[in-house]
């Protein structure tokens, strides 16, 4: 019996404009991989697509990346080629993604003395699979009605419409198969070109592309760049943050970041404010239009299937449940199932206003910072011992609601699962932060507002007490915050990135700031590609376990934004340097994570073959490393 599994994604090729992605093998076709086809929001419509000739095999030789959306494949004809060692019979393929559409080109160019004639031929299965199906290893094709037409075809599955055009083609049907044909002559040394479209389109779509363009140009800020790396990294990373980009329907100027492909291209609360707040130094839009869309679906109830409290930030929006076959878990639609979301807007709107978000928007908003302060002052602590914690009360949500939100990630030295309610350390920072923040925006715009912020002072003084007293542990490794208190109130004494994202929120004094860098950038949390999630010293450390053990770029940068705010520029480049490493080992397409490997021991970065790309805080990562680099080059 063959067990279902995710697909690797490390070994594909992906073109994509949110709200679709093509993800296919080296030569363009799709099928031959459980990850390939042709996606419109969360439904597969095509799940193989291929190419043929009549005449000869395609012998595929190249493939070009060009930006986010655009791939250019290259192959030769040596079955319509003359006995001369030279290939003189090329096909070049072209891809370009937009949202909703996908347009290929075929071109046969042909450097002989004689005419060739042949016929193209392509190929399409739909499936209409779920997204989750497919990440599942298990995928499930749904029934369709098929219309031919004249060199068209169209497909339908319940409120998923698939259209084809190709021009000049005759179109048939084969089994479950569109069959698209083009007889084709090429003259002597002339080429030949045949094309298709293929339009999707989707009535359940909760997210859709944005209609104005990008308001930066990469090309510009990544001649701000002194590290050559670094520019290409930028420019590659702004052209997928780009591509990431999403609106809801009903405000369609709002933009924001959708997580990543392939499984998240939609709105998530913590990774869309991060992405939003690492890329800030380069578009304060999308900050502003970010904290927007999510103050519109600020929870205001009581709602334990939903994970919903009065004040929270939303953790997901997808159009349909999501269930993950194994584990149990099955969440609503709108998912509030997050620790860290609400602190961060905060901190996010905090970081907008100082950084010129005008006036009267920030007033708008005002809001919907109290409802999130006092989310995080009475509705945060479950348990009234004073922390922020989580736990799913369902026991169909995530058991983790941070970052880190697998089943395995909050570990003992020892390997042991902790026990929740959980209280994370960086949640603890993120909440001082925020309501620091909020007090001073309330002091500045609200002075009659119903929070006081001398009291909302006096709270975060008191959480920061009682976090010395209660995070910090010793072990063989050193000293140094805990990555959370369990249920029992008893710290868990693994060493992890998490400390990384206290530096720069004010809840360590500068000298435990300064000795948590220099852990960081020890031998056991430094791979050289970036910061390990877990140390070496871990039983539980392994390096391509998802939060065990590998490096996340995003989580490496988090870390390099506190050094930045400690005054540790220093520390901020020595880090960068292993990003840019990282970033050139992954030919500057930087994936969701990668393998803990030390560089030392592996000249490139090892792929975690299940990461995804391109991911939207990982290209945010590429921002703060130009501003690291500008601070250490400031005088």
């Amino acid at each position: 019996m063959t067990v279902p599994l995710q697909p690797l994604l490390d070994a594909a090729v992906v073109a994509l404009r949110a709200p679709t992605q093509v993800w296919s093998g080296a030569e363009g076709d799709l099928g031959a991989a459980g990850i390939d086809g042709v996606y419109h929001g969360d439904v597969r419509h095509v799940q193989a697509l291929t190419l043929t000739c009549a005449g000869s095999d395609v012998e595929w030789v190249s493939r070009a990346v060009d930006g986010p959306s655009r791939v250019v494949f290259g192959g030769l004809l040596r079955g319509l080629d003359d006995r001369w060692p030279d290939p003189k019979v090329r096909l070049r393929r072209e891809r370009l993604v937009a949202a909703g559409r996908v347009d290929e080109s075929w071109t046969i160019s042909s450097h002989l003395a004689e005419a060739v004639s042949t016929s193209l031929e392509l190929r399409i299965r739909p499936d209409f699979a779920s997204l989750h199906e497919v990440k599942a290893g298990l995928p499930v094709a749904r029934p369709v009605q098929i219309e031919t037409m004249d060199a068209a075809a169209s497909v339908v599955s319940d409120v998923q419409r698939l259209t084809l055009h190709a021009p000049a083609a005759e179109v048939t049907t084969d089994g479950e198969d569109l069959v698209a044909t083009w007889e084709v002559r090429v003259e002597p040394r002339s080429e030949t070109e045949v094309r298709f479209t293929l339009t999707m389109d989707d009535d359940a779509l909760v997210v859709q592309a944005p209609a104005r363009a990008a308001p930066w140009e990469a090309a510009d800020v990544a001649a701000a760049a002194s590290d050559p790396r670094l520019a290409r990294w930028l420019q590659a990373a702004l052209g997928d943050l780009d591509a990431l980009r999403l609106v809801l329907p009903d405000h369609p100027d709002d933009d924001f970041f959708a997580a990543g492909a392939p499984w998240f291209l939609t709105l998530f609360g913590r990774d869309s404010l991060w992405a939003a707040r690492l890329t800030l130094p380069v578009d304060a839009g999308i900050a502003a239009s970010t904290l927007r869309v999510l103050a519109r679906l600020q929870g205001a109830v009581h709602d334990p299937a939903t994970a919903q409290e009065p004040g929270k930030i939303l953790h997901e929006l997808r159009a349909t449940s999501l269930e993950i076959p194994g584990e149990g878990v099955v969440l609503p639609p709108q998912y509030y199932g997050s620790v860290d979301s609400t602190p961060l807007w905060v901190c996010l709107l905090a970081d907008a206003w100082r950084a010129g978000m005008p006036e009267a928007d920030v007033r708008a908003l005002l809001p919907a910072l109290t409802g999130a302060l006092r989310w995080i002052l009475e509705e945060g602590d479950t348990d009234g011992d004073g922390f922020l914690d989580y736990i799913d009360r369902t026991g169909r949500g995530l058991a983790n609601q941070g970052w880190k939100d697998s089943g395995d990630s909050i570990q003992w030295r020892d390997g042991a699962l902790a026990e929740g309610p959980i209280a994370l350390c960086e949640v603890q920072a993120y909440a001082y932060e925020a309501v620091l923040a909020g007090a001073d925006l309330l002091e500045a715009l609200a002075p009659d507002a119903e929070l006081d912020p001398t009291e909302l002072r006096s709270w975060a003084a008191t959480l920061r007490a009682r976090f010395a007293e209660a995070f910090w542990v010793e072990t063989p490794e050193g000293r140094y915050p805990a990555i959370a208190l369990d249920r029992h109130k008893r710290p868990v004494d693994s060493l992890t990135s998490n400390i990384g994202h206290l530096l720069g929120t004010g809840i360590l004094d500068p000298a435990d700031e300064q000795h948590v860098a220099t852990l960081l950038q020890g031998p056991s949390m430094a791979s050289g590609y970036g910061i390990r999630t877990m140390s070496t010293g871990a039983a539980g450390y392994w390096p391509l376990s998802y939060h065990g053990g590998s490096v996340w770029m995003h989580d490496t940068a988090i870390a390099v934004h506190g050094m930045l705010r400690a005054g540790l520029t220093d520390a901020a480049a020595s880090v960068v340097g292993g990003m840019l490493d990282a970033a050139e080992g992954f030919g500057f397409r930087v994936p969701e994570l990668h393998s803990g490997d030390p560089a030392t021991e592996t000249p490139a970065p090892t792929p975690y073959p299940a990461a995804c790309r391109p991911q939207a805080w990982s290209a945010a990562a590429a921002v703060t490393a130009l501003q690291a680099l500008r601070a250490v080059a400031a005088p």
